[in-house]
């Protein structure tokens, strides 16, 4: 590691698969760790019908092949410390449109210039991974989205030289990691104990809060409401939460909650999703309010010009 620049070297991987997420798999060959692809292929059966990758299996496996593994909620502070002491952290955050997460490996950060450095899947000619950089105020404002979840995995020896602000977070976030498996898994009733159990073990999880809520949500349970906002409570910049109310206060005919709830999660990240903008479109001509409608129409196919219904939002546009 190159002090002054506070880099970490990573190794360039391409494998990857739905239960050992590329993030992992670089981690673990940082220290020396080749994860058996045949394993994840074998644990990836379960979900033929998902496209997305399972955190908590790719974790679980780094576990099996001797690696530890903590996750937090963090901090800018104790994200430098960590890269500070030879640990690439992966952290969560806001996906691109209409992918709900992703996971994302940091490499280093760079105080003079303000940046934090991702690593990216690409070589360069020395077969070495490039950084992408971020503006750091840019990573923190989008880490927030996802109350600066922090996942490290290292070596048992490594990892219990590290002091976590919130070490004790650990257990309770694993169980979110696990209910977000479960649910992929269609088990729900297992996915909502392991969320209890999560809010048990620590009742300001703003992540178990919100995927309560979630769950709850989807069940038409009016509780749901409770739970959205005590994680807001606690992170006010939970864009999934401000969502997760726009849904429930639509489906509920209540169109001016649901237009203030959705609003404000527009305000955190306009690009986020673009299903968001065509739902406020619907409310909004409820409340008679057509030319926000049309702009919203818009501003839904300006984030998913691909959309499958294009020409039906076209004409709506037109006559409204």
């Amino acid at each position: 590691m190159e002090q002054e620049d506070h880099q970490l070297l990573l190794p360039l991987v391409e494998d990857e698969n739905i239960c050992l997420p590329l993030p992992i798999n670089v981690v673990s060959r940082y220290w020396n760790i080749e994860l058996p692809m045949a394993e994840a292929m074998e644990s990836s059966k379960k979900y033929s019908e998902f496209n997305g990758s399972i955190i908590i299996e790719g974790i679980e496996l780094a576990e099996r092949h001797g690696l530890s593994c903590k996750i937090v909620h963090s901090s800018l502070i104790e994200l430098k410390k960590i890269i500070d002491a030879g640990i690439p952290p992966i952290v969560i955050l806001p996906g691109i449109p209409e992918i709900t997460q992703h996971a994302s490996v940091i490499t280093g950060y760079n105080d003079e210039e303000k940046t934090i450095l991702h690593y990216i899947q690409k070589g360069n000619q020395e077969g070495e991974q490039q950084e992408g950089a971020i503006p750091q105020d840019v990573f923190d404002r989008e880490w927030s989205e996802e109350g600066r979840l922090l996942i490290i995995i290292a070596p048992v020896e490594t990892l219990s030289n590290i002091t976590l602000e919130n070490n004790s977070q650990d257990k309770s976030n694993r169980l979110c990691f696990n209910s977000e498996k479960l649910n992929i898994l269609k088990n729900s009733n297992d996915a909502i104990t392991a969320l209890k159990e999560a809010i048990e073990l620590d009742s300001n999880n703003s992540t178990a809060l919100q995927l309560y809520g979630a769950m709850l949500n989807q069940q038409n349970s009016l509780e749901c409401v409770s739970f959205y906002e005590k994680s807001l409570e606690i992170n006010n910049k939970s864009y999934l939460t401000f969502n997760g109310l726009g849904n429930f206060y639509l489906k509920t005919n209540q169109f001016e909650k649901a237009e203030s709830y959705y609003s404000k999660a527009i305000e955190i990240n306009p690009k986020r999703s673009a299903k968001i903008y065509k739902n406020r479109a619907y409310l909004r001509e409820k409340l008679n309010k057509n030319s926000d409608a049309k702009e919203d129409l818009k501003s839904y196919l300006k984030y998913f010009p691909k959309a499958p219904d294009r020409g039906i939002i076209e004409q709506a546009i037109r006559e409204i």
